[in-house]
This record gives C-alpha cells, structure tokens and sequence, in this order.
C-alpha cells in the first residue's frame, strides 16, 4: 500500500473541492473549509507541502479511508 505523502496546499484545494467541500475565510496563513456533512471545518495551512499528519487529521474528519484518498489524489 503506498504511503500518504506532502501535498501542495493547492492540491489539496483541490481535493477537497472534489469531495464536496466550500471554501469559507482565511484566518492568518490558515484555509478553512467547510462540508454540510461534517459537525468541524477542515483547517489546513497554506504552505508549499502541506505536512503528513494534517492530511490523516482532516481525512479522519472527512471519514474518508486511505485508499480512497490515494486515488483521488493520483486523478487530480
């Protein structure tokens, strides 16, 4: 199984506007985003490699699984 890697903050932009989330401010250097399923916003800053941790930390959030993340990540 391939391991989760730093993504650019555009990238993963992208991803979460791929899963269904809304953009909602910028707070210091810090994007937040926001699903009508979800009861907490995705935060994540914007730096050139968004580190390992944050991404698992949001994708708990999102309740979605390694695997899957992998492949929408590779299709962007």
């Amino acid at each position: 199984m391939p391991k989760i890697t730093s993504v650019h903050y555009k990238k993963f932009e992208k991803f979460l506007k791929y899963v269904g989330c809304k953009y909602i401010r910028t707070k210091g250097d810090h994007l937040v985003y926001r699903c009508k399923d979800l009861k907490r916003p995705i935060i994540f800053p914007r730096v050139k490699e968004i580190p390992v941790y944050v991404i698992k930390n949001n994708l708990r959030t999102l309740n979605i699984d390694h695997d899957e993340y992998l492949r929408i990540i590779s299709n962007l």
